[in-house]
C-alpha cells in the first residue's frame, strides 16, 4: 500500500493556519511561523508531489539529498496548485507566477510543513501521551510490546509504526517499505486517534524521519531508544550525522512546555522522560543530553530496569525481571528509599534482542506506572510481531524462521538467537539475505562477513536490487565471505531469485537445523529497477516447502529473477 497524504476535511486558511502556529508556540524555544503579510488563501491540502496536486494545494518544494522539489513548481501550479512553498527565492528559479499564486519561502520547507500540518490538525499531539522510539534496529517490535502492554493493562492507546497504524481496534497497514510516514499523514493518524478516544500514543520516529522533520511538531512525553549502530550512512553520510538524527528525539523533551493547554489528565501529569539501553554505546551522549527524567534498562551494566536467571529454548523466552524504584518519578510521586523487586516471566518473543526490546517496553510501562503484576500479565499473551523472528510451521523437522534483519548488528543478533534455539541439539544455522540497492554500500560486505563468521551455511540473494545491478551487489557479498574463510560453492552461494535461493537453504537443511530467512521480514514486495514487484516472504516459504515436500522445483513466483535460475545463468 502506497503512502497517501490524508483526505482532509474542508479547507484551511492560510493566515489561520499561521496564526494557530503562532499561539501554540508563543513565549517558547519552539520554531516560530514566518511573517508573512500577503493576501489570505483558502488551502486544500499540503502536498510535496505534482501527482497528488489538486485545485488549491500547496505545494512543498522539498529539498533532498538526491531531489529538489523547486524545479516542479510550475508543474504544480499547471494542475491547480495556488499556493508554493519553497527554499529558494523565486527570481532565482527563471519562473514567473500568475499574482494569484502565493509563494512563500522559508528556511526548511520540511519543518514549514510539519508545524502547518499539526496547525491544520489542530496540534493532535497536545493531546496524546507521546511515547517516540527510535533505534537502529528493534524499533517496530519495541513500539508493538509496548502498545500491547500498555494495551492489556486497560489504556486507550494507539500505535503508529513503520508498517501499520492501529487506532483502537482498527489496524491498517501504511507504505510499502520502511519509514516513518510524512508529516502530514502523521498529524492526520494523531488526529484520528484523539476522535476516537485514545489517551497515549506510540510512535516509531526513524533517523529519516526525525532528520526529514516528519515528526516535528510533535509534543514528545516519552522517547526510547534501542540501540544505535551501523546503518543508513548512504543518507547521512557519517555515523556522527546519524546519531544526531536520531538523538534529535531526545532533544525535543527538554524543548519549552506548548502554549496550548491539553485536555489529556495523564499527560498533565507525566513528566519528560528518556528511556535508554544501559549496555548500548549511545548511552553515555544520550544521558549528556539531559532529559528531566531518565530511566534505563539493560542486562550488562546497572540499570533500572533488567532481567536474570535467562533461559532461551525454541520456542520461548524465560526470565526474572528486577525493577529498581522509583521508576514513576515521571508522575512526580514523591522520592521514597530505594528498593528492588522481581517479578518472574516468560516471552514467546525469541532472543536476547528481543528481551532488550522487552526491557525497553517494561521500562516504559513502569514510567507510566503499569504495575509489574499488569506488566507479567501481558507479556504472558504477547507472540512474535509479523517479520520478526516469526517461525513458519509445516511438515519439516527443521525450524524456519523469518526475521526483518537487514543491519549487521540485527543479522548479528538473529544468528546468536538461531545458535541459541538449536544448541541443545547440534543444528546448524543457515541464513538467507541480500543488500539493498541505492542503500549503504558498506553493508553488503559488513552483513556477510558477519554470516561467513557465526552462521554456518549462507545463501546471498535479492533484496530490492533497485537500479543497482544485482550481480555487482552479490559480487560485493560473495567477496565479503570469502574474505572470513568462507568458500562458494560450500559454505556460501549466491542465488539471484529469492525464491530459488528460500528453496535451496530448504533443500539443505537437516533435522535440528535453522533456516533464517532475513532482511525483507513484514514486506510486501521488492523492488527491480523502478518496480515494485509483489512479494511475500511468508508466501514465499510455504510455496518452497510444498514444492519439496512434493519434490517438485520451485515455482516462479514472479520475480525478474526467475526466469534467470531456469536458463542456466545463475552460478551452479
Amino acid at each position: 500500500m502506497s503512502e497517501q497524504i490524508p483526505e482532509n476535511s474542508g479547507t484551511r486558511q492560510l493566515k489561520q493556519l499561521l496564526a494557530a502556529w503562532k499561539t501554540a508556540v508563543s513565549g517558547t524555544n519552539h520554531p516560530q511561523p514566518p511573517a508573512y503579510e500577503g493576501a489570505d488563501i483558502a488551502i486544500t491540502r499540503l502536498t510535496e508531489k505534482t501527482g497528488e496536486v489538486i485545485p488549491g494545494a500547496c505545494f512543498v518544494a522539498r529539498v533532498r539529498e538526491t531531489s529538489d522539489g523547486h524545479p516542479y513548481i510550475g508543474k504544480a501550479v499547471e494542475l491547480g496548485a495556488t499556493m508554493i512553498l519553497a527554499q529558494r527565492p523565486l527570481a532565482d528559479l527563471n519562473l514567473t507566477l500568475p499574482d494569484n499564486i502565493v509563494y512563500l519561502q522559508v528556511a526548511d520547507t520540511a519543518e514549514t510543513t510539519a508545524w502547518l500540518a499539526a496547525a491544520w490538525e489542530d496540534f493532535p499531539s497536545r493531546h496524546l501521551v507521546m511515547i517516540g522510539v527510535t533505534g537502529t534496529d528493534g524499533k517496530t517490535t519495541t513500539s508493538s510490546i509496548i502498545h500491547h502492554v500498555l494495551k492489556s493493562a486497560g489504556l486507550q492507546v494507539g500505535l503508529l509504526s513503520t508498517i501499520k497504524a492501529i487506532i483502537g481496534d482498527k489496524e491498517e497497514p501504511l507504505a510499502l517499505h520502511v519509514t516513518t510516514p510524512e508529516a502530514p499523514v502523521v498529524q492526520h493518524q494523531l488526529r484520528r486517534m484523539v476522535e476516537a478516544g485514545m489517551t497515549h500514543c506510540i510512535l516509531e520516529s526513524t533517523s529519516h524521519g526525525l532528520a526529514q522533520h516528519r515528526v516535528s511538531a510533535v509534543d514528545f512525553d516519552i522517547a526510547v531508544v534501542t540501540n544505535i549502530s551501523h546503518e543508513h550512512l548512504d543518507y547521512h553520510g557519517s555515523p556522527e550525522n546519524y546519531f544526531a538524527a536520531k538523538a534529535r528525539l531526545f532533544h525535543y523533551l527538554n524543548l519549552d512546555d506548548w502554549a496550548l493547554s491539553t485536555k489529556n489528565e495523564s499527560k498533565k501529569r507525566v513528566r519528560k522522560t528518556a528511556v535508554l539501553n544501559a549496555d548500548d554505546k549511545s548511552y553515555p551522549k544520550l544521558l549528556e543530553i539531559g532529559a528531566p527524567c531518565q530511566v534505563s534498562y539493560g542486562l550488562v551494566k546497572p540499570a533500572n530496569v533488567t532481567a536474570d536467571d535467562i533461559a532461551y529454548t525454541k520456542n520461548q523466552t524465560w526470565f526474572e525481571l528486577h525493577f529498581s524504584e522509583p521508576l514513576g518519578l515521571a508522575y512526580g510521586q514523591p522520592q521514597s528509599p530505594k528498593m528492588e523487586f522481581a517479578v518472574p516471566g516468560y516471552s514467546y518473543l525469541l532472543g536476547e534482542f528481543n528481551l532488550y526490546n522487552t526491557l525497553a517496553a517494561v521500562s516504559v510501562a513502569r514510567v507510566l506506572d503499569i504495575s509489574p503484576e499488569a506488566i507479567q500479565e501481558a507479556l504472558k499473551n504477547i507472540f512474535n510481531v509479523k517479520g520478526r523472528m516469526e517461525r513458519v510451521t509445516g511438515w519439516h523437522d527443521f525450524i524456519v524462521v523469518i526475521d526483518f534483519a537487514h543491519t549487521p548488528n540485527s543479522l548479528k543478533n538473529a544468528i546468536d538467537t538461531g545458535r541459541k534455539m538449536v544448541k541443545e541439539n547440534k543444528g546448524r544455522v543457515i541464513t538467507v539475505f541480500g543488500s539493498a540497492g541505492k542503500r549503504d554500500v558498506e553493508k553488503r560486505r559488513l552483513m556477510p562477513e558477519i554470516s561467513a563468521r557465526y552462521a554456518d551455511l549462507t545463501i546471498l540473494t535479492a533484496e530490492d536490487p533497485r537500479t543497482e545491478s544485482l550481480d555487482d551487489i552479490l559480487e560485493t557479498m560473495a567477496a565479503g565471505c570469502l574474505s572470513k574463510g568462507g568458500v562458494e560453492g560450500e559454505t556460501f552461494w549466491r542465488i539471484p531469485d529469492r525464491g530459488q535461493a528460500i528453496y535451496f537453504a530448504l533443500s539443505i537443511a537437516q533435522e535440528k537445523d535453522i533456516v533464517m530467512v532475513c532482511g525483507k521480514g513484514h514486506e510486501q514486495s521488492m523492488c527491480f529497477g523502478t518496480t515494485e514487484y509483489p512479494w511475500d516472504e511468508r508466501q514465499a516459504l510455504h510455496a518452497a516447502l510444498k514444492a519439496l515436500h512434493a519434490g517438485e522445483p520451485m515455482p516462479d513466483l514472479g520475480l525478474p529473477t526467475g526466469s534467470e535460475w531456469q536458463s542456466g545463468k545463475v552460478a551452479e
